[in-house]
């Protein structure tokens, strides 16, 4: 049995039920198989690869709340250090229901990837809670935050562990997590990314996972046949700060988007999707996409899944993983689609993706093409470092420089294992070489 079969065989054994962590490991390691296979004696005897699936550390702990009826709730938190080989965990919180053990296991190893691709000293984990913030006031919401980070403050620092936001996890709730951090440790420092303005977050943080998404979509399209985003209809799943801000780049570059999404539907505009209108309904009210369709004649809100069948040049799933299926792809094919790219992590099932390369469809992964988002966080440590603040030309002017060297990379790697255009295969390679070298270099630790 090769070294891959066997490190996927027991990790299905030693992890069951996370299915999430057994599809991005399994997506990472079969294309890693032929780096593997030119080194697989010296990496079976330093046991690499079980060194590389198996989390440094995972943290487990109850977090208790009380809501505004005094009715006391209990919820489970998590935070997965998974390799600091290359730099501090740095990874987000996830405030989400369906939040258990194994996707942040499956987070966390993406993480570890989509930070080396930056290029900045950052490693992976992930963290976060089956709590949902969804329908509670900012005082319950509060409560929570205070209550989850007066346990994970022990496991966290500027040095050690940097969070940032997630699913669930916006200014707000970054907000009331670093005021208890700051009153529990004393510390003024940079351990959580994504903060307010006025006490060390950085401009363009809110923008940027959107942003870096089109800026390596744009690059993609460029380096296959020169297009450009200009005259291309675009669909974005999704409807929070990656998606609004994917459609906000997009159509400044000249594309049409014509539908976004939330958890209960879609809306389709036939004459595309009016940025201010969502920004109020989403960023301001905290509203519902049907409320997009209720005021825009030219809109046409559904209900539940299938923004896949609304036909566009370019897809951007934005939304949450396994959300785009193999019926889906052959949709958008059969559509005219000819780019999709993932906002999201792990957007698209195996299957799905398998097609889209058969079928020689562009398609950019997601540890590439969302790594914006972790590399700004990267770039607002290093002003709180330094204390400084940076204007948002020049953070918006790194981020589109650390988007095109992700892609340059990518590319790199694919064209030097004979698999040109296997932008999957890329950059799970040119992000695995840098956290390899660096844990050979480090010892067995």
């Amino acid at each position: 049995m090769s070294y891959v079969d066997e490190i996927l065989e027991k990790l299905i054994i030693k992890n069951p039920s996370e299915m999430e962590f057994h599809q991005s490991a399994k997506e990472v390691l079969e294309s890693l198989r032929v780096v593997v296979e030119k080194n697989e004696e010296i990496f079976r005897k330093e046991a690499l690869l079980e060194r590389l699936t198996e989390p440094e550390r995972i943290i487990s702990f109850r977090v208790p709340w009380v809501d505004d009826n005094g009715q006391v709730h209990v919820n489970k938190g998590f935070r997965v250090q998974f390799s600091s080989a290359i730099g501090p965990y740095k990874g987000g919180l996830r405030l989400h229901p369906s939040v258990n053990q194994g996707i942040v296991k499956f987070l966390g190893f993406e993480q570890i990837f989509k930070n080396a691709l930056t290029g900045l000293p950052i490693g992976g984990g992930k963290g976060g809670s089956d709590f949902d913030p969804k329908g509670k006031s900012d005082r319950e919401v509060m409560a929570f935050c205070q209550s989850f980070m007066s346990e994970l403050h022990k496991y966290i620092g500027a040095d050690t562990d940097v969070p940032a936001g997630d699913i669930g996890v916006g200014a707000r709730e970054i907000g009331y997590m670093y005021g208890q951090y700051k009153r529990l440790t004393g510390l003024f420092e940079g351990v959580l990314t994504g903060k307010g303005l006025t006490y060390g977050g950085s401009l363009t943080r809110t923008e940027a996972t959107g942003y870096g998404l089109v800026y390596i979509v744009e690059e993609m399209l460029k380096h296959n046949g020169g297009k450009n985003f200009k005259d291309k209809k675009v669909v974005i799943s999704g409807s929070g700060n990656v998606a609004i801000y994917a459609t906000q780049k997009a159509q400044e570059l000249g594309a049409k988007v014509v539908a976004l999404s939330d958890s209960s539907g879609y809306v389709y505009d036939k004459d595309g999707i009016d940025l201010d209108l969502i920004k109020e309904i989403k960023e301001v009210k905290r509203g519902r996409i049907k409320e997009y369709a209720d005021a825009k004649d030219s809109a046409i809100f559904t209900v539940g899944k299938g923004i896949w069948n609304v036909p566009c040049d370019i897809a951007l799933p934005c939304a949450t993983q396994n959300e785009l299926d193999l019926e889906d792809a052959k949709i958008l094919k059969k559509n005219g689609c000819s780019a999709i790219a993932e906002g999201a992590n792990m957007p698209c099932t195996i299957e799905a993706v398998d097609y889209f390369l058969e079928n020689n469809i562009l398609f950019m992964p997601g540890k590439a093409a969302n790594a914006g988002g972790v590399a700004t966080s990267a770039l607002e440590m290093s002003q709180n470092s330094q204390r400084l603040s940076w204007t948002f030309e020049e953070v918006d002017s790194k981020l589109k420089d650390i988007m095109l060297n992700i892609f340059a990379k990518t590319n790199e790697a694919s064209k030097r294992y004979g698999l040109e255009g296997n932008y999957v295969a890329g950059a799970n390679i040119a992000g695995f070489e840098k956290v390899a070298e660096a844990m050979q270099f480090q010892g067995i630790c």
